[in-house]
């Protein structure tokens, strides 16, 4: 071993000068070959004919308050695969690090770690030639007070609007439920989670209650952000709709998120509303079965089972023999399916667009991995950044105003026909899209329930 290298814990404090980030704590990591700091609002430009990249850092967990704007020249870019399974394109710069008494250059990808427990990894590569890790030992090289932070940041503080917004939900946790209640808390709001399985409610006519759990009565919130998982879409939507009988603002209605939620009746809205989607046939006795098959144009083709969710209850049949035994077997368990062409020039690709507003916010494209079945439906896979059309856009908002939903995960596949709708989801997650495109999302929808109270 070199008597050169110094030895570190499993977690360090180190700075990044040419950035002016005084302080940032490393989560020290020789299984990851790439250095990665938490970055927001990234925006590429030009200086001085040279490729740069600007972009906040918020270098505590948990604290949007705590800020630095940062610009430094863009060296790279590239496909990473994040721990959730995503592969996204990431910006790449190159920076000075100080980790104790020591400084170098290392490369640095700008990503989105709100999911993550440390804003900073330190990887392999920075380390090759300089550190040992003591993976017993943490912060080896010093330790500085909350007040030596904070005083060498600027803290922002945005105008108190004073809003209490409800997320409703079912898990804290979850990456895109704590992504809006830290956009909510940024932006000056009181924000809090409540569990649906811990609301019940008084119906009245002339006084309507949620109570939560211990019997505290859940009455003076401004606005409430439904974000129901299929499999309590009843009794979510329930408590939405009291909430709205209470006159407090839902994000989304329990009535758009109902309708949006019946794959039958949301399809046929969309086409009365003028959005095509991929030819779809529905039936409900077992001897109506060819003639189902040849009305989507025969196989290859999709089943869908209407009660499935998340690409679940989703089956290809690639031969007509094959789509009998398929349906014929769905039926014979009393299950609603839906028959639908297979679009087979989408080559395993869908692109998802999220609105907020009436506006698309942000657009990426979803693509199966090597070897993995994605019919007509979003699957796991690569997501990376995709220019959309106008006609793209222009059927994504379409579809999240005939479903009558203010935010919406609105999916669609490029087809020989042109771009079809596949579904519209009320309950979109934010991890994937935020991560590939690097925008604001939650903020976003933070910005729809102000507009609601004509908040700037």
């Amino acid at each position: 071993m070199s008597q050169n290298k110094v030895i570190i814990g499993s977690e360090e404090w180190c700075s990044f000068p040419d950035l002016g980030i005084p302080y940032v704590k490393a989560r020290i990591d020789s299984g990851a070959k790439t250095s990665a700091i938490h970055a927001s609002n990234i925006v590429p430009f030009t200086k001085n004919n040279e490729n740069w990249v600007k972009f906040d850092v918020h270098p505590l967990q948990n604290n949007t308050k705590l800020t630095k704007h940062c610009e430094a020249k863009l060296v790279d870019k590239r496909i990473v695969k994040s721990s959730s399974g995503y592969r996204e394109q990431r910006f790449v710069i190159q920076t000075e690090v100080n980790i104790g008494k020591s400084n170098w250059k290392i490369e640095l990808t700008l990503a989105n770690r709100d999911s993550m427990g440390f804003r900073m990894l330190l990887g392999r590569e920075a380390m090759i030639g300089k550190l040992v890790v003591d993976p017993e030992e943490k912060y080896l090289l010093g330790q500085p007070t909350f007040d030596e932070i904070k005083s060498s940041y600027q803290v922002i503080k945005e105008a108190k609007t004073g809003l209490r917004i409800a997320v409703l939900a079912s898990n804290p946790e979850l990456y895109s439920n704590r992504r809006i209640m830290e956009a909510g808390e940024a932006r000056g709001h009181e924000m809090e989670f409540l569990n649906i399985k811990e609301c019940y409610m008084k119906l009245d006519a002339t006084k309507p209650e949620i109570h939560y759990r211990g019997g505290r009565v859940l009455d003076n919130f401004d606005a409430v952000i439904p974000r129901i998982r299929p499999s309590m879409t009843f009794y979510g939507c329930a408590l939405t709709r009291q909430f709205e009988s209470m006159k407090v603002f839902a994000l989304n209605s329990a009535a758009a998120i109902t309708q949006s939620r019946d794959k039958l009746f949301s399809l046929q809205l969309l086409l009365q509303n003028g959005v095509d989607i991929p030819t779809t046939g529905f039936a409900n006795s077992p001897l109506d079965t060819n003639d189902l098959i040849q009305m989507v144009g025969g196989t290859p083709l999709i089943v869908k089972l209407l009660e499935g969710t998340q690409g679940k209850g989703v089956v290809l049949a690639e031969t007509k023999k094959a789509a009998e035994s398929v349906i014929n077997a769905f039926k014979s368990l009393n299950a609603n399916i839906l028959v639908q062409e297979f679009i087979k020039e989408a080559n395993g690709k869908d692109l998802r667009l999220f609105v907020v507003d009436g506006k698309v916010v942000a657009a990426m494209q979803r693509e199966a991995a090597p070897g993995e079945f994605r019919a007509n439906i979003h699957m796991g896979g690569t997501a990376s950044v995709v220019r959309v059309t106008a006609e793209e856009k222009r059927i994504a908002i379409k579809a999240a105003k005939a479903m009558d939903l203010k935010v919406a995960g609105v999916d669609i596949i490029r087809s020989s026909k042109g771009p079809l709708l596949l579904e519209v989801n009320s309950s979109p997650g934010l991890e994937g899209i935020e991560g590939a495109t690097h925008k604001d999302i939650a903020g976003e929808m933070i910005k729809a329930i102000e507009k609601n109270f004509k908040i700037k």
